[in-house]
């Protein structure tokens, strides 16, 4: 298939090096340029902008940072020429993590059969690796017509309804149990720490702990050892964090456990690292 992948962080990388690696021909964007070498280093064609990408392409797949930026794209033209009015056929699948408005906001906008939304669980390697699952929500006939590209990406590409709100709905709260886990367990990792028992000994132990969330096993070395260079940044997990207080706000519901744990991640924005893993949390702690 003839592919389009905007944005070039690290998950959106290693999607386009994914669908090279399955015999696509992937054309790839960034709104700074230079972001891309590895997958033009590996096959893909960069282009100068989302509309160009969508030539002549199946699908164009958005990786990008939040809500602003897909509906800068899709609907406001912020990076040259809207990409919605120039999809032709092409299916817009949005793996983003955004707002459930602004998902339906953007498939309204398309006609019908022409946005798909996909949000991702896993990190880069997983998805290079074709082991992430995919929360795919979006009409039959379009989600239907890129069994291709589903079967390039993951045998996990979980069909999770026709309403692509679905899909985000889900993401957000899964993003939010990871994150509230996180804050809890570097809680921890920092008491134990600060009661002087011996970083061995705690990693040994909260490794086998089977109250420690698998998903979060990933990230205890990072936490007791402290290099934060994983790649979910800290200012997107504020931000996931913001979306799952907005979620629920919009069904009646106050979470104060979802606002501490905002605030939490907020100040290690606030404090300078923002581009650092999520697992920059403890350092509020130290």
């Amino acid at each position: 298939m003839e592919l389009g992948v905007l944005g070039m962080g690290a998950m959106g990388r290693a999607m386009a090096r994914r669908l090279l690696d399955q015999g696509h021909t992937v054309a790839v964007w960034n709104r700074t340029p230079g972001r891309a070498a590895e997958v033009t280093d590996a096959g893909g064609r960069e282009v100068s902008s989302p509309t160009e990408a969508a030539s002549g392409a199946a699908a164009v797949l958005l990786s990008l940072a939040d809500d602003r930026a897909v509906l800068d794209v899709v609907l406001e033209g912020a990076r040259g020429a809207p990409l919605a009015g120039a999809l032709g056929e092409a299916v817009l699948v949005d793996l983003s993590t955004v707002s459930p408005s602004t998902t339906r906001r953007v498939a309204g906008a398309l006609a019908r059969g022409r946005y798909v939304a996909a949000p991702v669980l896993g990190g880069p390697q997983t998805v290079l690796d074709g082991l992430a699952t995919y929360l795919v929500a979006g009409p039959r006939e379009a989600v239907d017509g890129l069994e291709p590209l589903w079967e390039a990406l993951s045998p996990a590409c979980r069909r999770v309804g026709e309403d692509p709100g679905t899909a985000t709905t889900l993401k957000i709260v899964a993003n939010y149990l990871l994150l509230s886990g996180l804050a809890a367990l570097a809680e921890a990792v920092a008491t134990a720490q600060g009661a002087g028992i011996d970083d061995e000994a705690l990693r040994g132990f909260l490794s086998s702990l089977p109250l420690v969330a698998p998903g979060l096993h990933n990230r205890l070395d990072d936490l007791i050892d402290g290099d934060h260079q994983g790649w979910f940044a800290a200012r997107l997990g504020a931000k996931d964090a913001h979306l799952m207080d907005d979620l629920a706000a919009s069904v009646g519901l106050r979470l104060p456990l979802a606002g501490a744990v905002e605030e939490r991640y907020r100040a290690v924005v606030d404090a300078g690292l923002g581009d650092a893993d999520v697992g920059a949390v403890i350092e509020g702690l130290r």
